[in-house]
């Protein structure tokens, strides 16, 4: 009888650790599965190389800080104001007091005009990307983000999207971030995209068909990738690019590459 209670006692022990090693593979395989279904970033390729890419114009009024390059194409020097531009000795790039950076432009040397023509293609490019995006499944977008804490993924409306108080984006510095909005983004004067738990603005992409309108000492962070225009009010400030597919215009305005 004690033998036999014995082996009992063994047989329920090895059923035990057996399951208990069933459950960690399960548990380390879903774990695997959440990651793997997380979103890719959008490649920007060449456009990655300019803070600021337009095709028809970059605007500025005040005394804006732009840290990065520049570009405009097709669209001709003519359409960079307000920058004071200083052509350089070898005609390829201009300089300006408000840009730390280089400003190119189609009209300039080569190889100035083949090199935004592929930065042009590839912001494009990166648009499309970043609207087809159907994996993983796109959760759907409130219209009004203020106040909201979003985690990683892809978010989807086909409504206009405002920004009214303060929206955080928590994540890890792999996390990313897609909003595709299919029509107007608009962030109200003083209000901030934050991000928190190490999630970086170069992960962060606002494709939007419409106008995206950034109000007034607003702080916005990440890709911003317009289908038309992009327009800063006075004392905006934005964490990441501006690349848009009609203009950019600027009131004292601070832009950063991240």
């Amino acid at each position: 009888m004690k033998t036999l209670a014995i082996f009992a006692t063994s047989g329920m022990r090895l059923v035990a650790a057996l399951s208990l090693v069933c459950i960690a593979g399960i548990g380390a395989s879903a774990l695997t599965q959440r990651r793997s279904s997380h979103a890719k970033g959008v490649n920007l390729g060449s456009a990655a190389n300019y803070v600021i890419l337009t095709k028809t114009g970059i605007t500025t009024t005040g005394t804006t800080e732009v840290s990065g390059n520049m570009g405009v194409s097709p669209i001709n020097s003519t359409a960079i104001t307000g920058f004071g531009l200083v052509v350089s000795a070898n005609g390829q790039y201009s300089t300006s007091a408000l840009v730390n950076g280089q400003i190119y432009a189609s009209d300039y040397a080569d190889p100035t005009p083949a090199n935004l023509n592929s930065a042009i293609g590839d912001m494009q490019h990166a648009y499309s990307d970043a609207a087809g995006r159907t994996s993983p499944a796109p959760i759907s977008l409130p219209t009004e983000l203020g106040g909201l804490t979003l985690g990683p993924g892809i978010y989807k409306t086909a409504s206009a999207v405002g920004i009214s108080g303060d929206v955080t984006l928590n994540g890890t510095s792999k996390d990313v971030w897609i909003f595709q909005i299919s029509q107007d983004l608009t962030q109200a004067a003083g209000t901030r995209v934050v991000l928190t738990g190490g999630a970086i603005a170069s992960n962060v992409f606002w494709q939007v068909a419409g106008v995206v309108a950034i109000g007034s000492t607003a702080q916005m962070q990440g890709e911003v990738l317009a289908k038309t225009g992009i327009t800063l009010n006075a004392g905006a400030t934005v964490r990441g690019r501006l690349l848009a597919q009609t203009n950019v215009t600027m009131i004292s305005n601070q832009v950063v590459r991240q």
